[in-house]
């Protein structure tokens, strides 16, 4: 990723693989040497925290990068995704209080809770890309798509897994089994795309209703005040007298040619009476 420059632009999906990264190195060891150690048990929910953390970051980035020629859709969508966020966080907390177990903790069941509304984010994301990827001129061979692609199919098989463990349908070793190759192809996924080229982004394609939605929300977010009607319908009413009655200029001069006209034949007619009394 730092090779092809993608540090900055998905700096939370490289976080997430350093998260990765420190709980195989760390909780796996601790687990060999000692797996009933306080050491292991923490270290394992604090890794998978901020697994859960930066999985629910790396949605965000890849919503970003996915409306990056709309700029108000993806501002619309950064807060959606706070309000996501801060609702995803009231669940968690809700479940942990209200969760009356004597084996798991109240903080436990919240990052229990957390996790999986994560996962069902990632799953909405991965079919909303495959749906409406034309749409928004996204391309399948894109990272943004890859990185989708590869959370909401782990997403998929870790929500099977736990609804097949709670119907009591598969045991605990093939269902770690299972995951662990889901996951391990979910990695093989994202190396694939990080390792080839990503091509330019197609416009080709007709995004006009992206545009529309575009247009319609800076429109809704840059309303024009209450009064703004009177000045246009002042304007129009000016365009229109302009047009049905001449010009000032045109009104004065044929004022000017009527008087003076009226003032020539008013001299007129006085010198024809003047020469008529001289006559008799």
């Amino acid at each position: 990723m730092i090779r092809r420059g993608l540090l900055r632009q998905f700096k939370f999906f490289f976080g997430y693989l350093i998260t990765q990264l420190l709980t195989f190195s760390i909780v796996f060891p601790a687990y060999i040497h000692s797996s009933a150690s306080s050491f292991t048990f923490y270290s394992y929910w604090v890794c998978n925290a901020m697994s859960v953390t930066f999985g629910f970051l790396v949605i965000h980035e890849v919503f970003v990068d996915v409306f990056r020629l709309f700029h108000t859709l993806r501002d619309l969508g950064t807060v959606l995704f706070k309000w996501a966020g801060l609702v995803m966080l009231l669940v968690a907390g809700v479940v942990a209080v209200s969760t009356n177990s004597s084996e798991v903790a109240p903080w436990m069941q919240a990052i229990i809770t957390s996790q999986r509304c994560v996962r069902m984010v990632q799953v909405g994301m991965v079919m909303f890309l495959l749906f409406f990827a034309n749409y928004v001129g996204v391309s399948r061979k894109q990272h943004s798509f890859g990185i989708a692609l590869g959370f909401g199919s782990f997403a998929c098989f870790e929500l099977l897994l736990i609804s097949s463990w709670i119907g009591s349908h598969l045991n605990g070793p093939t269902i770690s089994l299972v995951n662990m190759t889901a996951y391990n192809c979910s990695l093989s996924l994202w190396l694939g795309y990080v390792a080839v080229k990503r091509p330019a982004r197609d416009l080709s394609h007709s995004l006009l209703k992206p545009q529309r939605w575009e247009q319609s929300l800076s429109d809704i977010h840059h309303t024009l005040p209450a009064d703004s009607l009177i000045p246009m319908f002042e304007g129009m009413v000016d365009r229109a007298l302009s047009r049905t009655q001449p010009p000032a200029a045109h009104v004065a001069e044929r004022a000017n040619a009527a008087a003076a006209g009226t003032s020539t034949e008013g001299t007129g007619n006085f010198a024809a009476a003047m020469r008529a009394a001289s006559k008799t």
